[in-house]
């Protein structure tokens, strides 16, 4: 029996809340948690929590944005009620696999523009909006131009406007262009564009009058590619990080620390750095003793098996595993080059290692979709796997992926009940569910009472 200790449930997963108040011989707190008509989540803590030490539990899987709110509700009305501690227990952290800035082979498309691009030329860039001295204000666009037209017709790629030759490139930045646009005002402009065709006042050829006075101006708009081909390489995708993406990783750290959250406690994190986001105390569990033990019970010889991580970002998780088992260790590279398909590449995987003959284990922290983990069963049994399973610390399991499991060529699949897997396993005869309401059960104890959770951490 814990005293002076309240442990709540949020909605994601009751059952694993049940089960952890049971091991540590305290009931579950009441609480109220539901939505009104218009769809926002209502709180209320029916037990008193002033001066008591309070856990929430609350998973990220299912309807992940209504549990992340409800949680951070829960935890704002347990601080309002004099909480002594509020500490937050997320079997499946939400967002844990959007830690920082994605890296993304098209990256980013706008890099930065070469050295040796002159300072007085136009480029989206240099020119400010107030001209420096000395240097030209860029001509502008008139008051009759039709952006949206022009820009519909412009190409960046093959220099062509519609399919016609930009005749007058190599006078948009001349004193004309300037004085057209900028010293005389709209109305030289207008002149020009209606009398010419063209910013100075050039003749346009027959086949820019049949498409229009306003598509023959077009061209002159991007010049300035022209004029300075190495800009052109500018425009395109650049490997590297995409500066564009929200960085929800952080924002969540940030949410709960914001609403009160003391202490956080989550099990094997997709990342373990998500840790440095957090200003406050925050314990990673590990359920690699789950599988370790079970690899050990269930598996006849396992001595004789391998450790197979499907892809290059869980090898550090898969060899841990292996070497504390004595155990062989394969990998699965997602090869994304556009090389000839062999005998050992299965679409875009390539499987380093020997797995022939032999019981091969998938060891992952994740399945959500279930495409990885099918493509490396397929793979390592053309290899000549003579019985594949699959052990992953969480089995979200969204989608079509229950439907594409039983479709697999995996023979069992063993996942812990860190997300609601009742109605997966119906609906899936190859899975298995592991139990992580002790892990979390003894790490509560042990901070409850201000002991060292190390012991916890210790997987070898």
């Amino acid at each position: 029996m814990v005293r002076n200790i309240v442990i709540l449930s949020g909605n994601s997963h009751p059952s694993l809340a049940e089960s952890v108040c049971s091991m540590l011989g305290v009931p579950s707190g009441n609480r109220i948690l539901s939505k009104f008509s218009v769809g926002e989540s209502r709180c209320e803590i029916q037990d008193s929590v002033r001066g008591k030490d309070v856990f929430i539990i609350q998973s990220g899987g299912g309807s992940i944005n209504d549990h992340l709110i409800e949680l951070c509700i829960m935890i704002s009305a347990c601080k309002t009620g004099s909480a002594k501690r509020v500490t937050a227990v997320l079997p499946l952290f939400p967002y844990s696999r959007q830690p920082d800035l994605p890296y993304n082979k098209v990256g980013a498309p706008l890099s930065k523009p070469p050295t040796e691009v002159p300072k007085d030329k136009y480029t989206f860039e240099s020119v400010p909006a107030t001209p420096g001295p000395g240097i030209a204000k860029s001509a502008g666009f008139n008051r009759d131009t039709d952006l949206a037209r022009i820009m519909s017709k412009t190409s960046l790629s093959n220099g062509m406007t519609n399919g016609l030759a930009r005749v007058n490139s190599e006078n948009y930045f001349n004193a004309n262009g300037q004085a057209n646009g900028h010293a005389n005002g709209h109305a030289n402009g207008h002149a020009n564009g209606h009398s010419n065709g063209s910013t100075n006042g050039d003749t346009p050829s027959a086949a820019q009058n049949q498409h229009g006075l306003t598509h023959s101006r077009a061209g002159s708009y991007t010049t300035h590619d022209y004029e300075n081909p190495g800009l052109i390489s500018t425009f395109e995708a650049k490997p590297g990080y995409k500066r564009w993406v929200a960085q929800a990783g952080t924002l969540v750290a940030d949410l709960l620390t914001c609403a009160g959250a003391d202490h956080v406690v989550a099990l094997d994190l997709h990342d373990p750095q998500y840790q440095g986001f957090f200003d406050i105390p925050m314990d990673n569990l590990y359920g690699r003793p789950l599988l370790k033990r079970y690899i050990q019970q269930n598996i006849p010889d396992y001595k004789e098996a391998v450790i197979v991580s499907p892809d290059a970002g869980g090898a550090k998780r898969a060899t841990a595993i292996a070497d504390s088992l004595g155990m062989d260790f394969a990998l699965i590279h997602k090869e994304r080059r556009p090389t000839r398909i062999t005998d050992r590449q299965n679409a875009t995987m390539m499987l380093v290692g020997n797995v022939t003959n032999r019981v091969c284990i998938l060891v992952d922290d994740l399945a959500d979709t279930a495409n990885t983990i099918t493509r490396a069963a397929k793979l390592v049994r053309k290899e000549g796997a003579t019985a594949v399973y699959a052990l992953l610390t969480h089995g979200v399991l969204s989608g079509d992926a229950i439907a594409r499991i039983n479709a697999s060529a995996l023979d069992k699949v063993i996942v812990t009940n860190s997300v609601p897997q009742d109605d997966h396993k119906r609906l899936c005869p190859k899975l298995e569910v592991l139990d992580v309401a002790p892990i979390f059960a003894e790490a509560i104890r042990r901070i409850h009472h201000g002991e060292s959770i190390s012991v916890l951490f210790q997987y070898d």
